[in-house]
Parts: C-alpha cells; structure tokens; sequence
C-alpha cells in the first residue's frame, strides 16, 4: 500500500490558524493556485443559455421585449392599412381601367390589389428594423435550445411563422422593387400569444409563485379567441381589396356577425380568396375552441373540487378562521356553523376549510346556500403543506379549529394526524391561536402549546362518573356549552317541555364588576353574599370569580372571598348582562312590598323572574346545617325548640369566623374520617387522603383523592376468580355496604384514570363511595356475577371497534343493541352510556308502539324545522342523563373562540382539574322533610347563609302517564283463572288464532308457536279426565299466557340459580318506565320545590376553610343556634 503520510507533505510550521485567516506576505510566493467553480461550463454558449433561457428575471424580461415587439408589427400593420388607399396607386389605376372596360366579366379576379400594397418610407424602416431584430433573437433562441435534431427547430409553428414574417422584409433591403410587396404581418399576433403564455411562466417562477393553471387557461383562451378574430379581420379586408374594399371597421363588424352565429347579411365577402379565408377561419374556432373550452371547463371542475385560493387582499381586509379536517361530514359542519355563527360579533368572520378529502355531496349542496355559500370557503389540501396553508392565508387568519376523526378505527393513528397538522401550523403561523381536538389523553402533551386542547375521553369518562352521583351531569354539562335562546318547546302544551326547553337557554357569560350592572353593587362584600343577592334581584346565578393579577378561575370560592372592582365575574344566564334592558316597577314592587309583611303560614308570593326584571323580596330565617349522614337538607332539631317552625338566616355580607367554623365541610366527615368503623376495620379498609402515586399518562391533572393505604395485590383485583387472599367468585360475596358501579368497556385504556379519579375525589365522603367493578366483557354471566342485581349504575362505553363502519351512522349498532338487551333484562338498571352520533339517542330505550316516545320524535322534527341546535334535548333518555354524545363536546372547542373560559369552568366542574380555593360540583336531594323550604329562592338563600353552596340547577323525576308498551304488559294467570270463565277462555283462544297479525311485538300475549306446540302436544297425548286434563289445561293456558316480561325474568333466574346466585335481588326490581326526568338549569326564583328533586349544587373547597382548632360539630352547631336567635324570622 502506498503510504499517505509520505505522499501528502505536512503543512509547513508558518502556516499557522491566524495565518490562514488573515494571510501572510509568504503566501504570495507559494506554489498553490487558486482555483474558481461555476454552476455551469463556462463556455459562451452556456453563458448565453444562463442569460436567455435559465435565469428566470433575465428570461423574463427577454420574453417581455418579445411580446413588446410582436405588438409593435402588429400596431404598425394597421397603421399601414390605415395609410393605405387602394383608389390610388398604379395597381388601383389599372383596376379602374379594367373595371370600365365593356369586355371585364365580373367573375375575374385582379390579384394586383392583393399582392401589392402602398407602404411609406418611413414605415417601411421600422417594420425592416423591427422584422431584423426578431429574426436574430429566433435564431438565437433556436441556436441555443438546440439539441441535436435540426428539423424539430425548423419546423416548429412558432419558427416558420417568424421566417415568414421576417425574411421577405431582408429581401426588400436588397431589392428595393419588392418594397411595396404584401407581407401577412398581422401573422405576428400569434406570435405574440405564444410569448405571453411563455412571459406568464416566466413571472411565475421569477417571484416564486404556484402557477395557477386556471389563469393559465383562460389567458390562452382569451388570447387564442383575439388572435383568431384578428387574423380574421385582416385577412378579409386585405383579400377584399380586389373585391368590395371593406375597412377594418367593416371587417370587424363582419367578423363578430360571423363568429356569434347571428349573420344579418349586409356585409358579404365578394370574392373565392376572402370566402375561402371564412371558411378556414370558421373550421379552426370550430377546432380550437372546443377544446379551450373543453379544458377550461375541466379546469374549472378541478378548482370547485380544491377550492381555489383565498386572496390575501381578503385576508388582510376581512377577518376569517380556518377548519382543519381530516373529512367533512355534514353533521360536523352544520354543528360548527351553527355555533359559530351564534354569535353576534362573529356574523362578519369567513370560515375557510382545509379538509384532504374531496368535497362530500350533501357537504356541496349545503355550501351553495346562500347563507353559506358568501361566509364559507373549501379549500381542498393538506395542513402539512406549507401551500395549501398558503392558500388558507393561515398566517392572516383569526384562529385555526383543528378536529380528530372520531370515526376512525385507530384512534391513535387519528392523533398522530391532529398532533402532525398542529405542529405544521404552528410551524407555519407562530401566532395563530390554535383550537384542537384530541381523542386519547395520552396524546395531549405533544399539543400542550396549543392555546385550547379538548381531549374527548378525559370529558366522556368524567361525565360518565358524575353522572353516577349527581343525575344527568352529562346533560347539564352539553346544555351549557350550547348557544340557545331557550325557545324551544314553548308552544307545547305540557308544562315540563316549556320549563325544560326555557331553561335549556341558560349558558355561562361573564363581565368585570365595576362595569356590570349585576354585580357592581357587591363589591367589598363576599361572594355568597354577591350570588344570593344577584339572583334574587336579577335571576342571575353568580358561580365564579377570577382575579385580576391570575388566570385561574375560582368556582364558588366561599363565604370567605371579598369581591373586588377588578374581578370577572361568571354567571349563568339566558342573555349576557350587555344584551338585557332593565326596568324597575315601582308598583310592582309595592305589592310585593305589602304581601310580605304578613309572616303568617299562607303561601310565598309568587315572583315571576326572569333576567333583566325588578327585585324580589325573599322571607329569612334561620340557620340550619346538614346532617353528616349525606347529601340532603336537614331540618334543625333541638330539644328546647321542638316547636317552633323551622327557618333561613340572611346571607351575611362578609361572613364571620363562628358560622365558617359551624358549617366547616370537613366537619361533616370528621367522625367518619378520624375514626374508622368497625366494619371498615374488619374489612382491612384504612383509607388515606392523598395524590394517586402513579400517572397513567402525560399531562394528567393531580387530583387530592382518598387511596388505600396499602396498595391491594393484582390477584385480588379480580372479582370472579378467587386467590390466596380471599376466595370470592362474585360481588354478592364481597358485602359491599353502598352498591356498585360497573363499567362495561372494550379495554381497559388510560381514560378510565378519569372515571375513577371524580369518584374518589377528596371532597366526597367515605361512606358513600361507590365499589367500581370494570367489565372487559358483558355476557350474562358475567353481568350476574358482578352483581348487576344490585348495582347503582351501569356505564356502558362506546366501543371504539364498532365505530367506523360502512354508513357513518352505524358506528354505534352494537352499542345500542347491547343497552336495549340490557334494558329488557334489567328495566329498572340505572343504564348510562355514550353514542358516537346525537342523532342515534333516539333508539335509546326504544319502543315500537309507544305513543308518547313517537309525540316526541315529532315535536324534535318541528325544533329542528325551526333551527335549533337542540331538537334532540326532548328525548327522554338524553333529558334524564342516561344517554350523551361526544360529539355534542365540540361546541365546548368552538365556543371557546369567544368565551376563551369555557374550557377551564367545564373541566373544573368535571373534576378534570382542581384549582385550590375553587369549588366542586356535587348535588342534594330533597327529602320530606325538606319541602318547607318550598321554593328554589328560598333554597338560594338557605344554601348561601349556612354551608355557602350555590345551587345552579334542579333534577326533577316526574310520574307521566305513558301509553302502555309491550315491555309494560304483565298479567298474572290466578287473576286470569278467578275472574275468567271457561267460555271466555275459549273465546280468547279463537280470538288468537283468528289473529292476522305477523308481527309477535303486536300482541305480546299470544304466543303462536307455544301454541302450535301446544296443539301438537294435545295430539299426542291421550286425553285425560278430571284433575289430569284440568292440570294440563292450566299449563296450557301459562304457557301461551306468559309475558315477554316474564319471560325475561324466567331466563335471568334460571341463570342466576345455575351460578349459584340468589334472585332475591332481581325480584325487587321494579320497572320505573312510568317516569320521566329532566334539568331545570338557574330556575326562576318561585319555582316549587318537590319531592326527591336533586338540586345541583356547587360547593366551597373544603381544604380552603380548615380552622385550626375545630370545634366538635355539635358544640358548634348548639352555638351558632344561639347566636342566631336575635334574628330569627318565623314563618
């Protein structure tokens, strides 16, 4: 091998670092050489191929010259033909004389007039001089793209049509004689389309622009339409010289007559030559402008299908938000435009939308609305490439809503898709604000720089926890994040869908306290004081507060919190405060004024209030604490003052430390919480208070909750098989003292930390926590072991396998069929679930022959005939919280555009987060003893002054009166027999097979094939006399007799009894169809309370008031009942 050191020389000692860099005298005298690269050769016909052709300024402004001088000839061509007088000339002289003479026959052609013309001196020099310039610049283009093949170059259009336009004019320099020759210059026109499209390339990629194909295409259009209709002109007038002599007016009078078909006939060309030009000229537009406008219209095909551009003049002058979409489905874009444009100050905003996909046809139908069509624009492209973001104008643009394709079997995959459009946003656009939607949580930390993130299963999976312990959250929750104006139902005739659908309008607004009307009166006052006194005078319901000098919001911070001039105040209302007018009635205040002053037992006045009306006077009495036995309101009970009637205290403008200490809600669980039961202690259950040791995923809110103190081994976490530590097969063996939630889910995923995490929450009580039992598979007899009998709840979860599917809304089929058997099975289950589409809550508890559900289905067809966004809000299942969308959460991201804290109050009341010093969500049921407080003002006032809740909605169950159903039907055979005779048996017997009904649904009763089988068995066997043939007769008759009902029930209990579980339980189960549920959110103030309504309520943080030295409850509440004496209020 050859040696490298010996054939490389070392660098000599003075070329040192700072000798390279800044030189020395000793480099001159070295031997090296300096040498230069080029792009390209440097030879001199590359040189010139850089100048004319490669560089794109240079080439441009050589096309431009280009274009500049084939106008010039053909400027100078009519200027000729202008000048030119045929009368005049030898040729016309000799004309005339031809034309006088006798012998001429008309039909002969003079060709002197078309072959020679008069041009002048002068003329002629410029259109030689123009003429020489163009022919160099062809043969030097031609020299310098030339590739080998000569004849390619020579006989292209372009070439020809210069030599034939060029050459004869050099000719002319040589022989003067033929200077008057007739030279087709008007040819040039051509020409010059050809530089213009090359002129339009070249300015394209000089300035770095996409080409546009459509502008493109309609400039060769346009430019092949004149070029055509000019050569026509000049032709015709140059080959009618030698017959009518037309003009170029004429001529092009009789060429736009000629080309639009309409040919009146008064201008005709006289000779074959000019004739025979019309003919030519008509079968090449024939030719050519089939085709340009064959591609013209392709391309325009094209452009509706992508969109087209959106001009950046708009962008800068207008305001406009940008969709990104992996699909558009019709739902989607109606559910965003309408809650988009609900909005009054977002009436002047253009949505652009950036989706893939080709444009959907129902998506197209909708956008050529007129409503639609001038606000919305679709763009088709990608968000991953920096163009089509281009074309969105994304930079410009007010916000960008980025959503996931819940539809797609991978969910993950779909994330991966959100998080890559995020960061190619904001890569591209820094400061646009970016709105995105995530599916899976563990994903939510790659878009943590995102301005507003809506994860889908954190909300799913804490609503259907709370939906657990405080009834149709999930409803409450989507009827605030919807923009409505609470008219819908308002026509109806039963009062429960006029008080549902009004108080469905109520949304969260907000405003700063020294500007609010509401609230501006309570500043230095505390915040219960603040919510109780705005609601009873306004209708307003005060539920958080945020500082001035920090982004956190506080839900109901307490008694304990001053309000200051500076706050933002948050409150639920119909209208924001700025849409209200307000007007005091003096009168009506008087009467109110005068029935109060008698406290006498008759009824509370009725205050009919709403938003923007007069005060309201309200009754007060004394103080009175719940019990620690749960979430109910108690009655006060002391022995000296059995007597006396019951009573509210007044809210007190800054509360003092005594009545903090007496309703401390940490108090109410000190016995439970310091001193754990016997039974706790014998079970081995020592609960502790504390941050979940692990996280299931990035991002995770820490929620203070209760845990065990030592972790519980993995073999006992399953609840159907025993292990060394206890031998249990099923619930019923574990003896859980509160009864169980079970949660049906394909998988057990990370969104289940969600679920159980608000149901292990800090602030809720020991005692009433709940057992949760997860269930991977629901067989029936899975669902029996796990104690389905007794449960709570049962939460079903949509399976993420079942949602794509060939029709969009069959995602979720097996969903629904699975809680309709569930249904059937178990009637009085407590059954929540989750469906991927709003439209499917329908098959909900479905039943063909009910007439109430199908009154309802049409009262929903008039609410969306009208525009409302919440036509479905009347179905029985979504009113009593058994059923939700997700999808209905996406109106929580895009009102987000407006109300930037709609994201964070939802979350808080969820249980997603937990900010210190802000409230929970939780609720309370009224009992009997409770109905003295009678109506919800009163309530206000009696939560405020004693434990500082804010109540903000009321769950009613009402008894309905519903047209029996076929599960409904049960009918017991001993009733059947006592009151039946033999006749009246036979008689029903024939009734049925007489039957011509298909359908077994329509006459539950009849069981046709247990009577086909039981004829059969009456065939066979012998007949029998006396108490044989009357027994046979009976089983006969319970077997056909026998309801669907009872059928169900048979099976279960033949299960249950084979797992070696007793149907004690399922026995008690009782079929509440008879009942419907709804939400009353921020009620008017006289609204009657009723029995067992659960009243939401937001409750203090009970860490923010812990005293230092806690009185026992009891000592405590004897005082504060003392205290409060003076200013009792007796009812």
């Amino acid at each position: 091998m050859v040696d490298l050191d010996s054939e490389v020389p070392p660098l000599p000692p003075r070329y040192r670092f700072r000798d390279l860099l800044l030189g020395d005298q000793g480099w001159q005298s070295d031997d090296r050489v300096q040498v230069e690269f080029y792009m390209n050769e440097n030879t001199f016909k590359e040189r010139l191929k850089l100048f004319f052709i490669k560089n794109q300024r240079s080439s441009l402004r050589i096309r431009l010259f280009n274009f500049s001088l084939k106008l010039l000839s053909c400027f100078l061509y009519i200027i000729r033909v202008l000048l030119d007088d045929p009368t005049q000339g030898l040729a016309c002289k000799e004309l005339n004389r031809r034309c006088s003479n006798q012998n001429y026959t008309p039909g002969a052609i003079d060709w002197s007039p078309i072959i020679w013309v008069n041009r002048s001196l002068p003329l002629w020099g410029l259109q030689v001089s123009v003429a020489l310039i163009s022919l160099f610049e062809t043969l030097l283009l031609s020299y310098l793209s030339y590739k080998g093949n000569i004849w390619e170059q020579i006989l292209r259009i372009p070439f020809l049509l210069e030599i034939i336009n060029a050459v004869p004019f050099i000719i002319t320099i040589f022989w003067p004689a033929l200077r008057n020759l007739f030279i087709p210059v008007f040819l040039n026109c051509w020409l010059a389309k050809h530089a213009l499209e090359n002129m339009i390339n070249d300015l394209h990629r000089a300035i770095q622009r996409t080409q546009s194909a459509m502008f493109n295409q309609v400039l060769i259009l346009i430019s092949t339409l004149l070029c055509l209709i000019f050569t026509c002109i000049c032709g015709i007038q140059h080959l009618e010289r030698a017959g009518n002599r037309l003009t170029l007016f004429d001529s092009l009078y009789f060429c736009i007559v000629t080309f639009s078909t309409v040919g009146f006939g008064d201008v005709t060309p006289k000779i074959w030559p000019s004739k025979l030009l019309v003919v030519i000229m008509i079968c090449v537009a024939l030719v050519v402008l089939p085709i340009q406008f064959e591609q013209l219209a392709y391309l325009w095909m094209e452009r509706q299908k992508s969109g087209g551009n959106y001009s950046r003049h708009r962008a800068q002058t207008e305001k406009h938000v940008v969709l990104c979409v992996s699909s558009l489905k019709i739902d989607l874009l109606m559910d965003f435009l309408n809650e988009f444009y609900a909005h009054p100050r977002l009436q002047d905003y253009y949505v652009v939308i950036l989706c893939p996909t080709e444009m959907d046809a129902q998506v197209r139908r909708v956008l050529q609305i007129p409503m639609w069509s001038q606000r919305v624009i679709y763009l088709q492209g990608s968000a991953l490439k920096d163009q089509d973001l281009l074309r969105a104008k994304m930079d410009d643009a007010e916000a960008c809503f980025i959503l996931s394709s819940r539809c797609e079997v991978d969910r993950t995959a779909a994330d991966h898709q959100t998080i890559l459009r995020a960061w190619a946003v904001k890569d591209f656009a820094p400061n646009c604000p970016l709105y995105v939607q995530i599916l899976k949580p563990e994903n939510k930390f790659h878009i943590k720089f995102a301005d507003h993130v809506v994860c889908e299963e954190e909300f799913k999976y804490a609503m259907l926890a709370l939906n657990c312990i405080c009834p149709a959250t999930s409803t409450l929750i989507t009827l605030l994040v919807h923009t409505s104006r609470g008219q819908e139902s308002q026509q109806s005739s039963e009062q429960w869908q006029k008080m549902y659908g009004r108080c469905s309008g109520n949304e969260v607004h907000h405003i700063n306290l020294e500007e609010s009307t509401f609230f501006a009166e309570y500043e230095g006052k505390s915040f219960t004081y603040a919510s109780f006194h705005a609601h009873k005078k306004f209708g307003v319901c005060l539920i958080g507060v945020r500082k001035e000098d920090n982004k956190n919001i506080l839900l109901n911070p307490g008694p304990r919190y001053i309000m200051s001039s500076t706050d933002t105040c948050f409150y639920i209302n119909i209208t924001k405060e700025e849409n209200s007018a307000f007007k005091k009635q003096e009168k009506h205040r008087k009467k109110h004024e005068s029935k109060l002053s008698y406290h006498g037992t008759s009824r509370l006045p009725v205050h009919s209030i709403i938003a923007s009306m007069g005060t309201v006077a309200i009754d007060l009495q004394d103080t009175g604490c719940r019990t620690s036995s749960g979430p109910t309101l108690a009655l006060p009970s002391e022995g000296g003052r059995e007597g006396r009637r019951p009573s509210i205290a007044p809210v007190l403008e800054v509360a003092d430390s005594s009545s903090l200490q007496t309703c401390d809600l940490l108090s109410d669980q000190s016995e439970d919480e310091t001193t754990p039961s016997d039974e706790e202690a014998s079970a081995g259950l020592e609960y502790v208070k504390g941050y979940p040791p692990y996280s299931p995923y990035i991002g995770s809110s820490p929620t203070f909750c209760h845990l065990l103190h030592e972790k519980v081994p993995f073999c006992c976490l399953r609840l159907d098989k025993g292990c060394q530590h206890n031998y249990y097969e099923d619930a019923k063996a574990y003896g859980f003292k509160n009864k169980l939630i079970i949660v049906a889910a394909e998988t057990a995923g990370n969104g289940l930390y969600n679920f159980i995490v608000p149901l292990r929450a800090y602030y809720r009580p020991k005692k009433e926590l709940n057992p949760i039992v997860l269930l991977l598979d629901n067989p029936l007899d899975d669902l029996l072991r796990c104690g389905v009998t007794f449960a709570a709840n049962m939460v079903v979860v949509d399976k993420e396998s079942t949602m794509s599917a060939e029709e969009d809304y069959m995602a979720d089929a097996k969903t629904i069929v699975n809680v309709q058997t569930l249904f059937r099975l178990f009637s009085s289950l407590s059954i929540i679930t989750e469906l991927t589409h709003p439209a499917n809550m329908r098959f909900m508890q479905f039943r063909a022959k009910d007439c109430y559900s199908l009154a309802l289905s049409k009262l929903e067809k008039k609410e969306r005939e009208k525009g409302s966004n919440l036509a479905f809000m009347f179905r029985l299942p979504f009113a009593a919280g058994r059923v939700f969308s997700i999808s209905m959460l996406d109106t929580l991201l895009y009102q987000s555009f407006v109300k930037g804290y709609m994201i964070s109050i939802t979350r808080l009341l969820l249980g997603l987060d937990t900010t210190p010093g802000s409230g929970f969500l939780c609720s309370v049921k009224i009992t009997e003893e409770d109905l003295w407080i009678r109506t919800y003002a009163r309530l206000y006032q009696k939560l405020c002054s004693s434990t500082g809740d804010i109540p903000i909605g009321v769950y009613r169950t009402e008894s309905q009166k519903l047209t029996t159903s076929e599960s409904q039907i049960s009918i017991s055979v001993e009733e059947w027999e006592d009151t039946k005779d033999t006749k009246e048996q036979i008689s029903y017997r024939n009734n049925h097979r007489n039957s011509t009904s298909s359908d077994q649904s329509d006459h539950p009763l009849l069981r046709r094939k247990s009577m086909q089988w039981a004829r059969r068995l009456s065939r066979r066997v012998p007949r029998h006399t006396g108490k044989t043939a009357e027994k046979i007769n009976q089983q006969r008759m319970n077997l056909y007799r026998r309801s669907e009902r009872q059928e169900l029930a048979e099976l279960v209990k033949n299960r249950m009894k084979h797992l070696g579980l007793s149907p004690a339980g399922y026995d008690e189960m009782n079929d509440h169809e008879n009942t419907l549920s709804y939400i009353l959110i921020n009620p008017s103030p006289d609204t009657r309370l009723e029995l067992n309504d659960i009243v939401y309520l937001i409750r203090p943080d009970p860490l923010a008031y812990v005293p230092n030295t806690a009185p026992s409850r009891k000592d405590s509440f004897c005082n504060t009942v003392g205290q409060d004496t003076r200013e009792e209020t007796q009812l």
